[in-house]
């Protein structure tokens, strides 16, 4: 099959970047070597199916072409692969790990959760008993995490712990000016290194989070296994005016959709908001009825 005309176009427009060698373009070259090597394709058959010239090819497992998304998922998708292998930056895993994810990918949504229980429980090293010792509010900023926590932590008589002021402490700099200086890549790994530490000070404690730990997987993996997680939620409404009353629109500055921006975040976290062990809804309910409402959930457990 020959390149058509676009696909030279293509190709000319995402020319090799030789000037500064990039460590992940060369990764990601190596990477596509790898896996077409494994499924004994020829580079001349790949470009065939891929429709990318075979010099760009070359060039790409080289390490010399910076290529676009676009290119990249045709390519993978010629080699029946999904495009997050070729652009994974973690060390190749071990086969077991591999045929691992595809067990998974063929389980049905209730299955997945048995097998997570059943990986916990042999694997997660911590006990039931411990783990509840151990309370994590989650959920979306205005909830009521701060206000419910330290309620809970006083009435259980054990340390409350805000998350974001460890990761503060730990720093030496404000959340704002870490995430204006070094970006959010950095702020997630203080904020793994925050819960670890808390983790490791205290056998019992309330712990409030940030808003978006749930959406860091390793992080939010380590707390579900380490804690008893509670979703403390309220109506959009609430969550907005409790924002507005405490001085903080983040990351909804400037922004004159703040209500549209606040539907949209929580929608995207719904789903993972749902996966603590229990739900209380706020809304609607002074402090000290949460309270009685909450040590009513615990006391059931």
């Amino acid at each position: 099959m020959k390149n058509s005309p676009d696909t030279k176009e293509r190709d000319r427009r995402s020319t090799p970047d030789t000037a500064q060698p990039d460590p992940f373009l060369n990764e990601l070259g190596e990477r596509v070597r790898i896996m077409r090597s494994r499924r004994g394709i020829s580079r001349k058959t790949l470009a065939n199916h891929s429709e990318v010239s075979e010099r760009y090819l070359a060039q790409l497992e080289s390490g010399e072409a910076n290529l676009s998304i676009t290119l990249l998922r045709r390519i993978a998708r010629a080699m029946s692969i999904p495009v997050s292998e070729l652009l994974n930056e973690r060390p190749d895993r071990r086969v077991e790990a591999l045929l691992l994810d595809q067990l998974i990918d063929r389980l049905s949504p209730a299955e997945i959760a048995e097998a997570r229980e059943i990986l916990l429980k042999r694997f997660g090293g911590m006990s039931n008993e411990l783990r509840n010792r151990r309370i994590a509010l989650i959920g979306l900023r205005g909830g009521g995490k701060s206000t419910l926590g330290r309620a809970l932590s006083t009435h259980l008589k054990v340390p409350f712990v805000e998350l974001d002021k460890i990761v503060e402490e730990q720093s030496g700099m404000a959340l704002g000016e870490i995430f204006e200086m070094f970006g959010q890549e950095t702020f997630r790994r203080l904020e793994r290194a925050a819960l670890e530490s808390v983790l490791q000070q205290h056998e019992r404690f309330v712990l409030a989070t940030g808003g978006s730990l749930v959406t860091e997987p390793a992080t939010f993996e380590l707390l579900m296994a380490s804690c008893f997680t509670i979703w403390v939620q309220a109506s959009p409404d609430e969550h907005m005016q409790r924002v507005i009353d405490q001085g903080d629109l983040r990351p909804m500055a400037d922004n004159n959709r703040a209500m549209d921006d606040l539907l949209t975040i929580l929608k995207s976290r719904e789903t993972l908001y749902a996966k603590a062990d229990i739900v209380i809804d706020t809304a609607g309910k002074t402090p000290s009825q949460n309270l009685k409402e909450m040590l009513k959930l615990l006391s059931e457990i």
